[in-house]
Formats: structure tokens, sequence, C-alpha cells
């Protein structure tokens, strides 16, 4: 777990990454204010204690993700920035991405020069944390359905000009496909937090086998969802023909969509217990077409 790092610079687990997990359903894009009380007490059911609860909120604040206001009471409301990326993880937890065998690639080409050996530092670092593999040095590959973020990413770092993406529909060489993937990517790292989710997935759906109420529903669907969340990214979800007979990913993405059908609703009564109004995930559900 200590290679990942969102763009946050929190890990899964950590009391920043469930705060990330916890205001990206609470809140989401929109600019909702959230009070200080209420996301300690949201930390507090997923248990995280009031210390370190402020300090994770004064870590986002300083890193500029949320921004204070006292509405009457202090609070805070997320930085346009922090919207999209909240937004991102919704649209992820609720339309999961899959690639198949028909479905085109999206290589990456960039010449980031030396003196902004910086920015291609973080230039790799997002590619690697959106779920793209490293070909070559300079070429990385994704599915092609990432073009579009990986553009707005390339935007937000400035690097519009050195980067070029080209959009193909297979992968030819001496290399096997299923063998050349398995190079570019760390799927080992995927793998272990699939394994890292269906634990949590299991402790979550027994703790509310025993106690069915909405703060454990909302306590065990936190926790796993906060472990489901980098897999969204990390993992490409590339297709079946092209993974391991024994990849979890395929046990786990059902596993998901369980813990979403059972502990989502109650999860959101408590959340509307907390802070007196919906999840933004609950209202993204309720404005999809059925």
């Amino acid at each position: 777990m200590e290679k990942i790092v969102d763009e946050f610079d929190s890990r899964p687990g950590s009391a920043t990454s469930l705060l990330r997990t916890i205001l990206g359903v609470t809140v989401g894009r929109g600019p909702a204010w959230l009070s200080t009380s209420n996301i300690v007490t949201l930390m507090d059911a997923v248990g995280v204690a009031d210390k370190p609860a402020r300090t994770a909120l004064a870590r986002l604040k300083a890193k500029g993700h949320l921004v204070a206001q006292i509405d009457p009471t202090p609070g805070y409301v997320a930085s346009e920035r922090a919207g999209r990326v909240f937004a991102r993880d919704i649209l992820r937890y609720v339309r999961p991405r899959l690639m198949t065998d028909s479905d085109p690639w999206c290589l990456i080409s960039f010449s980031v020069p030396e003196q902004d050996r910086g920015l291609r530092h973080q230039l790799r670092r997002r590619l690697t944390w959106m779920g793209c593999g490293s070909v070559a040095n300079g070429l990385w590959i994704c599915p092609a359905y990432m073009d579009d973020e990986v553009h707005e990413m390339v935007a937000e770092l400035g690097l519009t000009g050195q980067v070029t993406t080209f959009i193909v529909s297979e992968i030819h060489g001496e290399t096997e496909p299923k063998v050349a993937v398995s190079r570019w990517w760390d799927f080992e790292l995927a793998r272990v937090l699939h394994d890292h989710f269906l634990r949590a997935h299991a402790e979550a759906m027994a703790a509310y086998a025993t106690s069915p109420d909405p703060r454990t529903a909302f306590r065990g669907w936190t926790r796993a969802l906060d472990l489901w969340r980098p897999i969204t990214y990390v993992d490409p979800a590339l297709p079946s023909s092209l993974m391991s007979a024994d990849w979890p990913g395929t046990v786990s993405i059902p596993r998901f969509s369980e813990l979403g059908d059972t502990l989502e609703r109650p999860a959101g009564r408590f959340i509307e217990e907390v802070t007196g109004r919906r999840s933004a995930l609950s209202a993204y559900r309720e404005g999809l077409p059925r």
C-alpha cells in the first residue's frame, strides 16, 4: 500500500484518504459547505479520532483542496480542482470502466526537457495513478476511453505542447499482448489493492449483518470504498483475455456492486442524519437516466 499515493498525497486507509472519500461522496463537485463538526462526526464514525481528523482537514486546506468558510459556524467547501477530482471519483463508482477486446488503445508520447524534470516526474506519477502503462521512456499506453482524461491532466500540468496521444486499434510485435501488458503495468500492485478491498468488503458485510444500522453501514461502506477508489485508477481494467485466470478483479467487481446494493442506502441515511442533506453520490445516482 505504501506505493500508492493519490492526487491528495494520501494513502488508502489513512486519515487523509478517508477524509477524501467522505468529502467526495458527501459534497461531490458542487460548492456544498460542510461544518467542521459534521466532518469530525463522519470521520469518527469510520474510526478516525478528533485530533487526526482535524489534522487531515488542516493538511487538505494547506494543499488548497479545501477552503475554510464560516456559514455561520466554521466549515469547509471543496476547491474547484478538488471538486473535479470528487466528480471523477463518483463517476468511477457509478460507471466502472472495463475495456473490451475490440476497444482501441491510446498511446501517449512525451518529451519533457531536463530543466523541467520536476514536471516530468509529476507527469509520470499522474500517468501511473490514472492507470496508464509504461511501454518505454517517453511512451505510455492506456485504453482509448481515457484520452480526454489524459489531456485534462496534461493541461493541468501545463505540458500540452509536449505531449501527443495516438489512438490505435491493435498491438503488434514478437511479444504476445498478454505478456507485453504484464511488463507495461504493475499488476501486482493492483492485485494487492483488490485483495485489500475484498477483505474490507467481507468485514463490512459481516458487521452490517450483525448490526444493521446506518452508522455501521456508513463505516463499512466508507472504509471499503476508500480501498476501492484507488483500484478504479491504478487498475486499467483490461480485457479478461489479457489477464491471468486468477485475476482478483473478476471477483472484486461484482463484490463492489454487492457492497453498494447492501450498504449505500443506509450509509446515505447516516450522512443525511449528520449533515441534513443527501450525499452527492445519492444525488448523482438519482439524476442518472433510468
